[in-house]
């Protein structure tokens, strides 16, 4: 009778063997979709904001910055010491010119 038992439990160990495998394989079938799905939706939303940054950036800075034609530092005054700091500048050192 012992014998019986133990052959009634392996159907039922083979069953639950076969139910577990086919979650396993669900479960894995579903979190690849739903991966798939949640990336696609992060591009949707970086586009987004990507967009939206722009947006703002245009309106915040309409009229107030200048024209990029202008040179900020074209008039700039001659501070470099060098240039006015050696006294042998003009002193010819070769004697066959």
């Amino acid at each position: 009778m012992l014998k019986l038992n133990i052959n009634m439990e392996t159907p039922k160990k083979e069953a639950l063997i076969i139910i577990a495998t086919v979650l396993l394989i669900g479960l894995i079938v579903g979190g690849y979709f739903w991966w798939k799905n949640s990336a696609s939706s992060e591009k949707k939303t970086l586009e987004k904001a990507g967009e939206a940054a722009e947006k703002i950036t245009e309106s915040a800075t309409k009229g107030v910055l200048p024209s990029i034609g202008t040179n900020p530092l074209e008039n700039k005054p001659d501070v470099n010491p060098a240039d006015k700091a050696n006294p042998f500048k003009n002193i010819i050192t070769n004697p066959f010119k």
